[in-house]
């Protein structure tokens, strides 16, 4: 039986921790912390000054990590990114001098700003964990975490996420505005100060790679990766879709809801967690056709439509 008790605990730890500088969106804190488990990155959709890069900072300071942002603009180049391998004239060498992608957790502020060539620059660091400069290799540090913000609103002087980019993210979340008692109490937190510089670290890199390794011991039973699959291959095949979830898709649904089930304290996983993490996984996977586009057709939409028609497994007793 694994011990999950961890998972919880850190998470409890970090989201009690975040939520003296993020009040009122408890949910999508824990949506990230989830990320952050599983090792993945994630794509933050929303309209400006809602708490996105203060997320990012609170959650680094929480765990102590290394913190950089990356500010995306139209002139960037890969090398600001990565790093550039320059000419030292007393060693006669070149040396790797390394870009903020070299961090544990990175802030790509408004990532759609950048142009395709420099957003493909992320694309080894989030996949492969490492980059490449000059024919040389160098590994990232764990934890790693890309959390990509970006203006659904604005599109002047912006160039749309391709498809491979956005499957690269494991999920996507909205922060949205907060609830009126929420954002007053937001004026009373900074009436002095912001309270992210009072914010301590509560849990060590150590405890979080830990508990990361204890989420991969949740078990998730045979008809559950059946759903899981059975979901995606609905996607693939809906009318309204153009291009449906990948299989690296399939495998964040899968990854996420193990750890949906571990932050609730369970060692095993339920349609639930599968439904409750459907749509932060697949949904911007999903491609709307040209014609359904026409009609305004949300991928939202589709996939809540996906999990009201695909059957929910059964239980069983799982062997000793």
């Amino acid at each position: 039986m694994p011990d999950v008790s961890i998972v919880k605990n850190v998470a409890d730890r970090i989201c009690d921790n975040v939520e003296n500088v993020i009040i009122g969106k408890r949910s999508e804190v824990q949506t990230t912390l989830l990320a952050l488990l599983c090792e993945g990155h994630l794509l933050i959709e929303d309209v400006p000054g809602v708490g996105k890069t203060m997320l990012a900072r609170a959650i680094s300071r929480s765990i102590g990590c290394d913190f950089r942002r990356i500010q995306f603009t139209p002139d960037m180049l890969p090398s600001d990114v990565t790093g550039v391998s320059v000419f030292n004239q007393k060693t006669m060498e070149f040396e790797f001098r390394p870009g903020p992608i070299m961090t544990q957790i990175v802030l790509t502020d408004e990532i759609n700003r950048a142009t395709p060539k420099t957003q493909s620059a992320l694309l080894e660091a989030m996949e492969e964990r490492q980059v490449t400069v000059d024919g040389t290799t160098y590994p990232m540090e764990k934890p790693f975490l890309v959390l990509a913000t970006q203006n659904p609103i604005e599109y002047e002087g912006t160039f749309p996420l391709p498809e491979a980019q956005l499957d690269r993210f494991m999920m996507r979340i909205t922060l949205g505005y907060p609830q009126p008692h929420e954002e007053m109490r937001i004026l009373d937190s900074q009436r002095q100060q912001h309270p992210i510089g009072a914010l301590e670290q509560v849990v060590s890199a150590a405890e979080l790679v830990e508990a990361q390794r204890a989420v991969t011991d949740v078990y998730v039973d045979e008809l559950i990766k059946e759903y899981i699959v059975t979901l995606s291959n609905a996607t693939r095949k809906h009318p309204d879709i153009y291009l449906g979830a990948s299989p690296r898709g399939s495998l964040a649904l899968y990854k996420t809801s193990r750890a949906h089930a571990a932050v609730r304290d369970r060692d095993y996983v339920i349609p639930d967690d599968v439904k409750v993490m459907a749509e932060s996984t697949l949904a911007h996977r999903l491609i709307v056709s040209p014609s359904a586009r026409i009609k305004n057709v949300d991928p939202r939409a589709v996939l809540g439509e996906i999990l009201d028609s695909v059957p929910v497994p059964g239980t069983r007793v799982r062997a000793r």
